[in-house]
């Protein structure tokens, strides 16, 4: 096959995500090529490598992927694979560890869309409390939200000082003002749900975070989202399938937002990120900013 489609996977870890793979094959490429445990170090000859073995037809016919599970190392990935370009070689990089950008683009532009349409108000202003807030779709939405002028707070259940960390590492790499709160006790969850507008259940699989008793005390909130699909949900009372269902069992019928309704746009954010690759005239660096347009465009549909 001359010049055919080609995407490399770079991983930190030591798998490469299925998902990854499956979601390239059905952008129609025609080879994966996966890495394991690649370190930092060793991005740039990876990526040069990558670069100087096709030529001016086939560079526009490659492009890296970076996986992994960490946001902040993804991002490094990215920028360590943007400085080895050697223009003209130089190829489309998308980075999307553990799903987490592509998700987070997709919760964000969904809870967008029903603040809308429950106040008639964008993101501003509004606090958004991600419960299991440190891990990367919760560093990532935190600083979606941020951008959008919303109140950020990236709870952990280890405690506002283990979250404040994690937010002022971020705030500083991205210039954006989240801030850490602790959700790991009833307490310290009615006190959240006290200021909350919307509330995020974005921790580890098969924890739930929210129950429905704790949130008939949510008197301010308008949208409640869930990116858990494992039972027990994150969110009790929030279907898998909720896009906008009224939970009438909260004070102003707050609206929900399931897992698989989110991963419905974030499915269309991971292909439509692979098809730019693909089609763009020139290299493109795919993050965040990216992803959450084209979420924003599905989720208005």
């Amino acid at each position: 096959m001359k010049d055919p489609y080609l995407l490399h996977i770079f991983n930190p870890t030591k798998n490469v995500s299925p998902f990854d793979v499956n979601m390239a094959y059905e952008a129609e490429f025609d080879g994966v090529i996966p890495y394991t445990e690649v370190h930092l170090e060793d991005i740039h000859t990876l990526t040069q490598d990558t670069i100087f073995s096709r030529g001016p037809t086939g560079v526009k016919r490659t492009g890296i992927f970076i996986g992994g599970r960490e946001f902040g190392l993804a991002m490094d990935m990215l920028h360590r694979a943007k400085v080895a370009m050697v223009p003209p070689f130089e190829v489309s990089v998308f980075v999307d560890p553990s799903g987490a950008i592509t998700t987070a683009a997709a919760l964000i532009a969904c809870i967008e869309v029903w603040v809308k349409k429950k106040t008639g108000d964008n993101l501003k202003g509004k606090n958004i409390h991600i419960l299991g807030g440190t891990g990367p779709v919760g560093v990532c939405a935190g600083i979606l939200a941020s951008n959008c002028g919303a109140n950020a707070f990236l709870a952990s259940h280890r405690g506002k000082k283990v979250a404040q960390e994690v937010a002022n590492e971020y705030n500083s790499r991205f210039s954006v003002n989240m801030q850490g709160e602790d959700f790991g006790s009833e307490e310290a969850i009615l006190n959240l749900l006290k200021t909350s507008d919307v509330m995020v259940g974005s921790a580890k699989a098969g924890i739930q975070v929210l129950s429905k008793a704790q949130l008939k005390h949510a008197k301010r909130l308008v949208v409640a989202a869930d990116v858990n699909a494992v039972p027990p949900l994150g969110i009790e009372g929030v279907d898998i399938n909720d896009m906008g269902k009224e939970l009438d069992f909260t004070p102003k019928k707050a609206v929900g937002i399931g897992a698989l309704a989110i991963g419905n746009v974030k499915y269309k954010v991971h292909y439509r990120m692979f098809q730019m690759m693909k089609t763009a005239d020139k290299p493109l660096y795919l993050d965040h900013v990216q992803a959450f347009e084209a979420a924003r465009v599905y989720a208005a549909k």
